[in-house]
């Protein structure tokens, strides 16, 4: 199987594994809506995305060092298990040790034990999932996504409609659902025979931490970039702002969803492929010219269709959340180019690179929020974390031909910047109405991003296509 092959391949299992998982929890957005008041989701919201900070913090990021170590065959894969979870077991007693200083932080009232269950039983559950995606598991890898969504929905319909939970009832429902697919993993790949004891090694463990330590604070930085925008929404606006806010985020996040799946799968292949440079270097060359397609493509559908989706999945208390959606979803297409360009830094192992270029993002995005968010409010803070991407992608763009020098095709990523960032200001202006000056220039706008790239849309149609007719031949 060739490389583009595998690639496809790789991409396919991982969508079904979460892609599709990602969807229907999406879905689940009106239930949200409907069961949680604004402030509530809000608050579920910043408890989530606080667990997200901390869960590479608490586990020393191993399970990315699992993953590509593992991948990258350095060397018995049961070795990089039984040192990665060690590594887990010592970040594990750090992080229960300082835990109870999330109890000063007036959000979290009542909820610290659920963040520290929601963190642990996570980093678990990771780690057991990219261990056996790296052994060549893929299939059992889309298998326990759909499993775990499957649990997660079932576990939201008990807690929000039935019990009325509320907050705890939305979180817990994503604690217990990562629990029980843990134990599954590991009763049905019988992962306790993977845990060598004899295999514990202080130089493994170090090399291993060489990778994963700077991955931390680059997460850190990322997760400040994307994050603490609705922690300053809710302190200098207020709580009620911060859930249409949280709201909105949620259908940019569906390009989001699209990029972690081909990235876990883009990393997969990017390893295992990487040892002829000139091959390698094309490889970059093609895909990257492919996925900004999509990227662009898809945030300008996005954008065009905000305002149906938001009618579709908020209730009618969060009906002003779309305003903020044309925004965020250009922020969306450049986070999604930033990840691709540190995949770079990912497979040359040059992971010091990618905390560089996060900390620029984040330290841009404080302060701009902390200008913009008293004077425009929830927008405010959607224009500074757009600026702070696109900050990030061009000081990346600028850094990595040193690493592999693939074609950047500059000119038409700064085409494509341009048209998409007049239709999200035409769809903001255009009131949710569909008619009108800003309407036309929606329109026009949307029509310019696909012809700009017609040609790569239609050899990506066509690609699909001639697999699905492979599919079909073989069945």
């Amino acid at each position: 199987m060739n490389r583009y092959n595998r690639l496809v391949s790789n991409t396919a299992l991982f969508t079904a594994g979460k892609f599709l998982s990602k969807i229907i929890v999406f879905l689940m957005m009106r239930l949200y809506t409907s069961c949680l008041t604004t402030a509530q989701y809000g608050t579920a919201d910043l408890i989530s995305n606080t667990a997200n900070l901390l869960i590479p913090i608490a586990c020393l990021g191993i399970g990315e060092g699992i993953f590509r170590s593992t991948a990258a065959k350095l060397e018995d894969k049961e070795v990089f298990f039984t040192n990665g979870l060690a590594i887990l077991l010592y970040g594990t007693l750090g992080f229960l040790v300082l835990s109870p200083l999330l109890g000063f932080i007036r959000f979290f009232s009542g909820y610290v034990w659920l963040i520290i269950l929601y963190v642990v039983v996570s980093n678990i559950h990771a780690v057991c999932s990219q261990y056996l995606c790296a052994c060549g598991y893929t299939k059992l890898f889309a298998g326990q996504g759909l499993l775990n969504t499957a649990l997660t929905v079932l576990l939201n319909l008990l807690f929000l409609p039935v019990l009325d939970m509320g907050v705890m009832g939305y979180v817990l429902s994503v604690v217990l659902a990562d629990f029980l697919t843990t134990v599954f993993l590991v009763v049905y790949a019988k992962l306790w025979r993977s845990i060598k004891i004899s295999a514990l090694r202080p130089t493994v463990m170090r090399s291993m931490l060489k990778f994963c330590l700077p991955l931390i604070p680059t997460t850190v930085f990322w997760w400040v970039t994307s994050v603490s925008d609705r922690y300053l929404v809710a302190f200098l606006a207020s709580p009620e702002s911060n859930g249409l806010y949280a709201a909105a985020y949620k259908i940019p996040t569906l390009l989001i969803y699209a990029v972690s799946i081909f990235d876990g799968a883009w990393k997969l292949s990017a390893i295992s492929d990487s040892e002829d440079e000139v091959a390698r270097t094309a490889f970059f060359s093609r895909v990257w010219r492919m996925y900004t397609t999509l990227g662009f493509v898809g945030g300008a559908l996005l954008i065009l269709l905000c305002k149906p989706f938001a009618s579709l999945l908020f209730a009618e208390g969060y009906s002003e959340a779309w305003v903020y959606i044309p925004v965020l979803c250009v922020a969306t297409v450049f986070t999604a180019l930033d990840t691709f360009l540190g995949s770079v830094y990912y497979t040359c192992g040059k992971t010091v690179y990618s905390l560089r270029t996060a900390f620029i993002g984040a330290a841009l995005n404080i302060v701009l929020n902390i200008l913009w968010i008293p004077i425009w409010g929830a927008m405010g803070a959607s224009i500074a974390t757009f600026v702070s991407y696109f900050v990030v992608f061009v000081v990346r763009l600028a850094t990595i031909t040193k690493l592999i020098p693939f074609r950047q095709e500059r000119l038409r990523a700064g085409v494509n910047t341009v048209l998409i960032c007049v239709l999200a200001v035409c769809m903001t202006f255009t009131g949710g109405h569909y008619s009108g000056f800003w309407w036309f220039g929606a329109i026009l706008s949307f029509a310019a991003v696909v012809l700009w790239n017609i040609s790569d849309v239609m050899r990506l149609v066509g690609g699909v296509l001639g697999m699905a007719k492979k599919m079909l031949k073989r069945n």
